[in-house]
């Protein structure tokens, strides 16, 4: 079994290498997403866990020019974060999903250096963009049930209220328990299951900019 974990800053995904394996597996994102009725009292419950860390994330999806990637429910984002005068970027390509009631996928994650010049390179093998948003997010990363989770509270300009997700890193024998480990965090941090939502931030911004 692979073992998979979260950076010290909960953003950058590890799995270790199997035996007999030449490089990482891939790692599966399991991760729970719902809106928030009572911000301050999530974040006061999260500030009992672990601190939190303020960041801005610039995200740009792309997609090929007939819309396969989002019609199969894959995603290629560029992401940009800015955290205390830093800056990571990362290129994240997401596969379909393996389970349908969270929307849970697979992972191919690395740190890049220029964000300018890996734009230029996926548009020149042809990608296309699909939409660019900003999510403004305080991070929370401790440990429950045995696993690294990270939970992050998210505002989106374009989108009203607030919503918070929770995840772990797990692989594909796992995710099941991984999920059932981050619904009993969810239950813990008072959130409703009837509040959990698998739209994503793409999707909804892109309609919040159609509306007059």
């Amino acid at each position: 079994m692979a073992s998979c974990t979260l950076d010290s800053v909960g953003t950058t995904r590890t799995c270790g290498v199997g035996v007999g394996a030449g490089r990482g597996h891939p790692v599966i994102e399991a991760e729970l997403k719902a809106r928030v009725r009572d911000p301050e009292a999530l974040h006061i419950r999260l500030r009992e866990l672990a601190r939190g860390e303020t960041s801005v994330y610039r995200d740009t999806y792309y997609d090929e020019p007939d819309g396969s990637l989002t019609r199969e429910g894959r995603e290629l984002r560029l992401r940009s974060i800015d955290r205390s005068g830093t800056r990571q970027t990362l290129l994240t390509y997401k596969e379909p999903p393996v389970d349908a009631a969270s929307g849970s996928k697979p992972e191919h994650e690395t740190e890049v250096g220029d964000d300018e010049a890996i734009d230029m390179v996926l548009r020149a093998l042809g990608a296309v963009e699909h939409v660019r948003l900003t999510k403004h997010c305080v991070n929370y990363r401790f440990t429950r049930r045995g696993r690294d989770m990270l939970a992050t509270v998210v505002t989106v300009p374009e989108l009203k209220g607030t919503f918070v997700e929770v995840e772990t890193m797990t692989n594909a024998e796992s995710v099941g328990s991984a999920l059932s480990d981050v619904r009993a965090v969810m239950a813990d941090l008072g959130i409703d299951p009837a509040d959990f939502t698998t739209e994503q931030y793409t999707n909804a911004v892109i309609h919040a900019r159609t509306l007059p």
